[in-house]
């Protein structure tokens, strides 16, 4: 199992986002599982819903969200419990939005790796000694 941001979700999703780990990435998850953060539906779909803002959706968004719907990913019922404690701490810590911050800590507590494309969550999740799935 897996820790997937948001991210690599949007990456699965646009075709000029495509990242061939992503892609690999995708092929792991459909096999195996993943885990997500309690928001990370949300962030999703608010990049949807942004994207078709500026025209750049050719598809309804809930036809984007289907196979996202298909796959195993297995939402974290306690990483929005800790979003006032220990996530704001992560975020203080490695100058993360709360956001970002809940993936690492997710990753962390569950000792999984993470698969991210941001650059300022894997550089906080290798000094939080949390290994990348990418």
């Amino acid at each position: 199992m897996i820790v997937v941001d948001a991210s690599i979700a949007l990456a699965w999703l646009f075709e000029d986002e495509q990242h061939e780990g992503a892609m690999t990435l995708l092929e792991r998850v459909a096999e195996s599982r993943a885990t997500v953060p309690a928001h990370w539906w949300l962030e999703v779909g608010n990049a949807l819903m942004a994207a078709k803002r500026r025209h750049r959706l050719r598809r309804d968004p809930q036809e984007l969200l289907a196979p996202l719907r298909a796959l195993p990913i297995v939402v974290d019922s306690e990483s929005a419990l800790l979003a006032s404690t220990i996530t704001v701490e992560l975020a203080v810590r490695h100058d993360l939005s709360t956001y970002d911050a809940a993936y690492l800590e997710l990753a962390q507590r569950r000792s999984l790796p993470l698969a991210t494309l941001d650059r300022a969550l894997a550089t906080a999740a290798k000094a939080a000694g949390v290994a990348l799935a990418l």
